[in-house]
């Protein structure tokens, strides 16, 4: 079983920046991440907040840059999934597929899935008109009809994108109002008039047997059933954290993210949290960054502590 300073879980903007930081301090770092290096972002068509790219940038451009940032350092890497982990004398113990590491500090980066709407056959109908990545699964919607649920930033965002690709897209939110940010709001009523906004509104059912035909739709005003005829849906509706491998005495807000004070210090020794796993307002790229380098510095004052 090998040993390692740190440990950190998790190869989006949060934990390749932990595990640069890392490397840079000079300690043994291994680095897990079941998929491509990434996270989120590589479901983002363009990112256009990230400091230093005013014209914007391809999510998976801005991975491939931070990856190849982290390239020439030297680190393990296991591609697998974190199945638990428990504290031990050494440290914090990590089952990995059929492996297990120690890292006597460990940053949690896991990050957060798309949620569902949690409505009958939808996992069953997911992948056949049901989507949670218009940047994944868009293209199968040229020039058809789809539907996009939510109101922030990343619900306006997509459906901007599928406006280019679709021939029509509704946008179905539940309030009258949207959370995003203004920008997408002014792009949304005049990038295109191929955006049609259904607000006071959600989803209630879905139809087709083998695929997505339509939508069972709600008015919260007035109690009105209605029916829309698509071809597909994707719902941006906020995210669920990747937490099921997390030790029980770990504190956890009311939806599941991981608590931390201002240095990324969850109530555990030696275990840190950062990026969309930590409870926090704001969700984004530069925020996921100052988080893991943050996590970073107190994972380094903490290793300094443990062999002073």
């Amino acid at each position: 079983m090998k040993r390692y300073d740190a440990v950190v879980v998790g190869g989006g903007p949060a934990g390749i920046t932990a595990a640069l930081y890392l490397c840079r301090s000079g300690v043994s770092v291994a680095l897990v991440e079941m998929l491509a290096p990434g996270g989120q972002i590589l479901k983002t068509e363009s990112i256009e907040n990230y400091p230093g790219f005013p014209k914007g940038i391809k999510g998976w451009e801005l991975a491939d840059v931070f990856a190849e940032h982290l390239s020439d350092f030297s680190l393990d890497r296991y591609n697998d999934a974190v199945t638990g982990m428990e504290q031990g004398p050494e440290g914090w113990k990590l089952a990995i597929g059929k492996e297990s590491i120690v890292g006597r500090a460990v940053i949690l980066c896991s990050g957060a899935n798309p949620q569902q709407l949690g409505l009958a056959r939808e996992r069953e109908l997911t992948g056949r008109g049901i989507s949670y990545c218009a940047l994944c699964d868009g293209n199968f919607f040229r020039n058809q009809v789809v539907a996009v649920v939510g109101g922030g930033n990343a619900a306006l965002e997509e459906a901007l994108y599928l406006s280019r690709i679709a021939s029509k897209v509704y946008l179905i939110h539940r309030r009258e109002g949207f959370r995003a940010a203004k920008v997408y709001q002014d792009k949304i009523r005049t990038a295109s008039d191929r955006i049609e906004l259904v607000l006071n509104t959600v989803v209630a059912g879905f139809e087709g047997e083998s695929d997505l035909t339509g939508l069972v739709l709600k008015n919260v005003v007035t109690g009105e059933d209605s029916h829309l005829e698509v071809n597909g849906l994707f719902i941006f509706i906020g995210y669920e954290p990747q937490s099921s491998f997390l030790p029980q005495e770990l504190q956890l807000d009311a939806k599941g993210f991981v608590i931390t004070d201002c240095e990324m210090r969850t109530n555990l020794p030696g275990l840190f949290a950062a990026g969309d796993l930590r409870s926090k307002l704001c969700r984004q790229v530069t925020t996921a960054v100052g988080d893991g380098a943050t996590a970073a510095n107190a994972a380094s004052i903490y290793l300094e502590q443990l062999d002073a």
